[in-house]
C-alpha cells in the first residue's frame, strides 16, 4: 500500500489493517522502554514460542542494553525500532516489555516506510504511547501480551497465548464474559481505542492524543491510588474524551495502592461517578491489562459491544 493510499484511507473512518502473519514471516522483538535486566531468558522463551508457531524472530541490536531506567539510551532504543519499521522483511514489531520510556522515542522515529508497508505494533501498558500515536497515522495496532509475559504461570496465560496467536494470524476475535453488577447495559458499535490510563492521560494535548468521537474506549491500569485514577479520568473528561464516545470498557485495574485517607467507594463506582453525566454503555472486568489473563485486542478495529444482565460480548469486525 502506498503512502498516498494510506492518507486517502485516513480520510474515512476505517484504519489500515497491516497484513496478518503467515508461517515463515519474520517478527522483531524490541525494548522500547524499560530495562530488561535479568529477563534475557524470558525473551528467548518468547522467541522460541513465536518460532514454534512457524515464525522467524530477530532481536533488536540493543535490546539488552542498560541505561539507568531504560533498555539503552533513547537513541539506541529508537534505532532498534526504526530498523524494524524500515525493514520490509519484518512483518510485526513485538515489545519485549513496557515499563516507561516509549514516549521518549515517539518523535525520534520516521514512520514513512511503515506507512508504505504497515506492520503490526504489539504490546500493552507503556506501549499505549505507540497505540495512540499510530492510530493517528491511520493504522491498526495490537494490544496484547509482551515477550516477558511468557514468564507468567502457564495455566494462567492460556487465553492470553491463544488470543494473541489468533489475532496475529488473522482469526476473528470474539469475547463473551460474565456481566458485572456495576455494568451500564446497552449496545454500541465503533472503533476500539485506548490502553493504559496513565499513558492516555499523558498523551493529552499532544499530536498523539486520540480522537474518541464515536469510538469505544478501553482503559486498564496498575499500581495507582484511587485518587490518582480519579484524577486521570477527570483529566480525560475535561479534555472531552467522553463527550461523544460510543462506549467504555474497563479492563484490569489491579494492585491499587493503599492511602491513609480512604477513597470511600469501589473502583467501579469511581468510574461510574466520573461518567454519570453520559448515557453510553459501560463494561467492567474485561480480561485485558496487567493480569495474567490478557486477551488480545485490535485498536482501531470496529467492534460490536453488547452489555446485558448475565453476559456481555465484544465482537471484532473481520
Amino acid at each position: 500500500m502506498t503512502f498516498s493510499a494510506v492518507l486517502a484511507q485516513q480520510e474515512t473512518d476505517k484504519l489500515v489493517t497491516p497484513p496478518y502473519l503467515q508461517k515463515g514471516d519474520t517478527i522483531a522483538i524490541v525494548a522500547p522502554a524499560g530495562i530488561l535486566k535479568n529477563r534475557k531468558e524470558a525473551i528467548y522463551k518468547a522467541k522460541e514460542l513465536a518460532e514454534s508457531w512457524g515464525l522467524k524472530v530477530v532481536l533488536g541490536k540493543h535490546i539488552f542494553n542498560q541505561n539507568s531506567h531504560f533498555a539503552g539510551t533513547d537513541a539506541e532504543r529508537a534505532e532498534d525500532i526504526q530498523e524494524a519499521l524500515d525493514n520490509p522483511n519484518i512483518k510485526a514489531i513485538w515489545s519485549g516489555r513496557g515499563g516507561y520510556g516509549s514516549v521518549r522515542v515517539l518523535d525520534l522515529l520516521d514512520y514513512s516506510a511503515f506507512l508504505e508497508q504497515p506492520k503490526w505494533i504489539i504490546g500493552y501498558s507503556d506501549v499505549t504511547a505507540f497505540h495512540s500515536h499510530i492510530h493517528n497515522l491511520g493504522v491498526e495496532t495490537m494490544h496484547a501480551m509482551m515477550g516477558t509475559s511468557i514468564d507468567d504461570k502457564p495455566e494462567l496465560i492460556i487465553e492470553t497465548l491463544a488470543t494473541f496467536k489468533k489475532a496475529i494470524f488473522g482469526g476473528q476475535l470474539k469475547y463473551t464474559i460474565p456481566s458485572s453488577k456495576y455494568n451500564r447495559k446497552g449496545m454500541a458499535e465503533g472503533q476500539l481505542v485506548g490502553g493504559n490510563l496513565a499513558l492516555l492521560s499523558s498523551m493529552l494535548g499532544s499530536r498523539s492524543q486520540t480522537d474518541t468521537n464515536d469510538k469505544i474506549i478501553f482503559i486498564e491500569e496498575i499500581g495507582e491510588y484511587k485518587y490518582s485514577i480519579d484524577r486521570m479520568l477527570q483529566s480525560l473528561k475535561r479534555a472531552g474524551y467522553f463527550d461523544n464516545c460510543a462506549g467504555l470498557i474497563i479492563g484490569d485495574i489491579s494492585k491499587i495502592k493503599s492511602n491513609s485517607t480512604k477513597w470511600g467507594s469501589s473502583i467501579e463506582q469511581l468510574v461510574l461517578d466520573v461518567v454519570k453525566g453520559y448515557d453510553f454503555p459501560v463494561l467492567f472486568n474485561f480480561p485485558a491489562g496487567h493480569k495474567e489473563d490478557n486477551r488480545a485486542l485490535i485498536f482501531g478495529r470496529n467492534i460490536q459491544l453488547e452489555i446485558s444482565n448475565k453476559k456481555s460480548s465484544m465482537v471484532f469486525d473481520k
